[in-house]
């Protein structure tokens, strides 16, 4: 049985009105890094997927660019009118094969039928994180289509216990685990609020040049020379396929990096290509 807070927070929740389409980049939240810097035990912790971004503002689904996403009819038929956040996801591993399907411009219905939308947010809706948490799981119920879920959020006591999720979500093939203060009204933007923690982290840079390779990579890439948002530029040799070493993202496209942590004169450590970044 819903109780009364709760059936409330679901009605104002689903009569919420819907967000203006735009094409700009909707305003959502974004997490910063997990790094001992809060009390755990005041966050709602969940699986960190390795999906791709979506908002739904009732009518459109959209990338974070803020860019259409070309879901088919019946996909997006089955969605509720209130607006959610999430990410557009298949499985542990498999984002290349994920984003191949999202992107499309024309949609593949077979292959649209492996994706599942999982939901962590509710964009504008009232309550406290913890409420919006249990919202989303009547509202999954409600729709009682395979293709709408919410992500499980769970407690954790101290840092030694949520130490011990991430090790049990990465050996499971995870990526991590995201926290979400639970007593937070909704907001945008980035803060503690919502923190990712993962055992290596990534970021990303614009690629400025080429280097040649040589040896066994003799006539293909050796590394890209890339910049980051604070101005620092260093080369990123590892983490790519042969194919990507020789067509290797161009010159003025952004990637995605993954790293351990940041030497002292503040550039990556153990720095590796991740994959372009397409939106």
């Amino acid at each position: 049985m819903i109780r009364p807070l709760r059936a409330l927070l679901l009605v104002l929740a689903l009569a919420f009105p819907t967000i203006t389409v735009s094409a700009e980049p909707p305003t959502i939240l974004l997490a910063e890094v997990y790094r001992n810097q809060v009390d755990v035990a005041q966050y709602l912790v969940s699986e960190k997927l390795d999906g791709v971004r979506a908002i739904w503002d009732g009518q459109t689904l959209r990338f974070r660019s803020g860019k259409q996403i070309n879901a088919p009819r019946w996909f997006l038929d089955g969605l509720p009118k209130t607006p959610l956040d999430g990410e557009l996801w298949i499985g542990r591993g498999t984002f290349g094969r994920l984003s191949g399907i999202v992107r499309k411009e024309i949609p593949d219905d077979a292959e649209w039928r492996q994706v599942r939308y999982m939901i962590f947010e509710l964009p504008g809706a009232p309550g406290t994180f913890r409420e919006r948490a249990e919202v989303m799981r009547e509202i999954a119920q409600q729709a009682n289509i395979p293709w709408l879920r919410e992500i499980a959020q769970f407690s954790v006591v101290d840092r030694s216990s949520l130490q011990k999720q991430l090790k049990e979500v990465v050996k499971a093939g995870g990526e991590g685990l995201m926290l979400h203060r639970a007593d937070t009204l909704y907001e945008t933007g980035r803060s503690d609020t919502l923190l990712k923690m993962k055992p290596r982290e990534d970021a990303e840079a614009v690629v400025i040049g080429h280097v040649p390779g040589q040896g066994k990579y003799a006539g293909m890439l050796g590394a890209l020379r890339v910049y980051t948002s604070d101005g620092r530029e260093f080369s990123l040799g590892t983490g790519f396929t042969d194919e990507q070493r020789r067509n290797p993202p161009l010159i003025g496209s952004t990637i995605t990096y993954r790293y351990r942590d940041i030497t002292s004169s503040g550039l990556p450590r153990f720095a590796s290509f991740l994959r372009p970044r397409t939106e």
